[in-house]
């Protein structure tokens, strides 16, 4: 895959190099570094460091610093030199990592549905929001009777990590907080509407619709339908995200006061990031860095799960990446030296998913002691063919473009369901720090028992539940929007 649509100009250098002989001997030039294509780079200055020393050194080897997260002593780097990394190597850098080949796609959503006018409008409910019947995942956490209490307060603002919010949407237009908006991609931020608005997918418009759809009389309501939401585009339009993208996503929603944040997503074409691993350690150890100063500004994030119908707790083999064609495809056994991030990272909020009947929805991934919460994502257990016969038990709302609403499933949808309510939350307990938020979330869940025996709702995709009244399907149990109001 060609990276060339990442931002920035790189500037190689060439490294002279004199050889010392005798006196009457002339120096002589060393070849140039060989030049191979753009190519993105993380580097690490060491923990609480300045980034000035492993500046110095990116110029050397050859680098342009496209942007610099002083905050936490990452730069984002372009370069043509094929030995940049080991050339910049030194004091001052802690590490370094190619971001080459490190774009994953999205969340996958097991299915998208258009919404049926002839079905919406039997079930629509005259007196609040014309698909408001349709709604079973508001209904479920109880979202209507929190708002009775408050439907949020305009002044909290959810930043959503994903592709791009339609703000032109009638349920959005209202919602969007333009003036904290921006694109991350490419690892620097960028404040034109132009570039935080979709271009290519409805992922991050259906997610905020769920969080704070307008109560206007058209289409849905969403779960905090009186705050804001920000988009921050981290997506770019091959429908990949890059570990610079959302290192700039979770440094641009702390910098600009956003409490919670949802993310959809796993970052690194591996879908479990191996500390263990010299590809992956230094964007783990980036990443990190970036989440704990995100929490530090006081930030929630809010993440989801994932859609691999896998034991996060327990070993495994994942024969399934990287899934981005950057490298071959390897078997690999899942210890407890990898991560799902952002979820499996240390004060991330996991969500796994549900479906109107509130069991684990059959796609969902799950562990205990890794998914805090669940949420409604839908389960429409498709039929021979890949065709749904139940679309309506997928989750409703805001799509991209032509303004319209559809159906869509995933741990995805969970996600902006528990960032709606930890967005209530805040509005109904201002002040609140992320520690206090996320343990108010799961101590006003719904707890839900573990099902017994081998839980395989749809044939080939078996699950096993572990734990008690917390268990590893559920978490502390089914996030609840009135309780956590009250």
């Amino acid at each position: 895959m060609n990276k060339s649509r990442l931002v920035g100009v790189a500037s190689a250098a060439a490294l002279a190099i004199g050889l010392i002989g005798a006196a009457a001997a002339p120096a002589v030039a060393a070849p140039a570094a060989a030049t191979g294509p753009e190519t993105g780079y993380l580097v690490l200055a060491p923990q609480g460091k300045s980034v000035a020393k492993a500046a110095a050194r990116v110029a050397a080897a050859g680098g342009t610093v496209v942007a610099s997260y002083d905050q936490i002593g990452v730069l984002v780097v372009r370069s043509t030199n094929t030995a940049f990394a080991s050339s910049v190597a030194g004091a001052g850098v802690q590490s370094v990592a190619s971001t080459e080949g490190l774009g994953t796609t999205l969340v996958d959503d097991e299915e998208s549905v258009a919404l049926d006018a002839s079905a919406v409008d039997a079930a629509g409910d005259p007196t609040g929001e014309q698909y408001w019947g349709l709604q079973w995942d508001m209904t479920q956490i109880d979202v209507d009777q929190a708002h009775e209490i408050t439907t949020g307060d305009p002044s909290v603002v959810v930043g959503v990590l994903d592709s791009g919010i339609d703000a032109t949407h009638p349920d959005l237009a209202t919602q969007v907080a333009k003036d904290q908006s921006a694109s991350c991609i490419g690892g620097v931020a960028d404040t034109s509407e132009a570039a935080w608005s979709p271009t290519t997918s409805d992922h991050g418009t259906h997610v905020a619709g769920t969080i704070a759809a307008a109560i206007n009389g058209v289409g849905i309501a969403g779960v905090a339908p009186g705050v804001k939401v920000a988009s921050v585009k981290v997506v770019d339009d091959d429908g990949f995200i890059y570990p610079e993208a959302a290192i700039c996503g979770y440094l641009w929603a702390a910098d600009h006061d956003m409490p919670v944040t949802n993310n959809s997503y796993f970052i690194d074409p591996w879908e479990f990031n191996c500390v263990n691993d010299p590809r992956q350690r230094p964007v783990w150890q980036a990443v990190q860095r970036a989440l704990a100063y995100s929490t530090a500004q006081g930030t929630l994030t809010v993440a989801s799960a994932g859609n691999s119908n896998v034991d996060l707790q327990h070993k495994f083999i994942d024969s399934s990446s990287p899934n981005d064609g950057s490298y071959p495809v390897e078997d690999r056994t899942i210890t407890g030296a990898c991560r799902d991030l952002p979820a499996e990272a240390p004060g991330v909020v996991t969500v796994s998913a549900v479906g109107p009947n509130e069991q684990k929805s059959y796609y969902s991934s799950y562990g205990l002691g890794v998914v805090d919460v669940t949420a409604p994502g839908g389960d429409t257990r498709f039929r021979t063919g890949g065709v749904s016969s139940t679309p309506s038990d997928g989750v409703l709302s805001t799509v991209y473009p032509g303004g319209g609403w559809g159906y869509k499933q995933g741990t995805s949808m969970a996600g902006p369901h528990v960032a709606g309510v930890a967005a209530l939350a805040v509005s109904a307990h201002p002040g609140m720090k992320p520690g206090a938020l996320a343990s108010l979330l799961e101590r006003t869940s719904e707890s839900l028992p573990c099902p017994d025996g081998v839980f395989e709702p749809r044939p080939g995709w078996p699950a096993v539940c572990t734990g008690g009244e917390r268990n590893g399907f559920y978490g502390a149990g089914n996030i609840n929007a009135l309780n956590v109001v009250q």
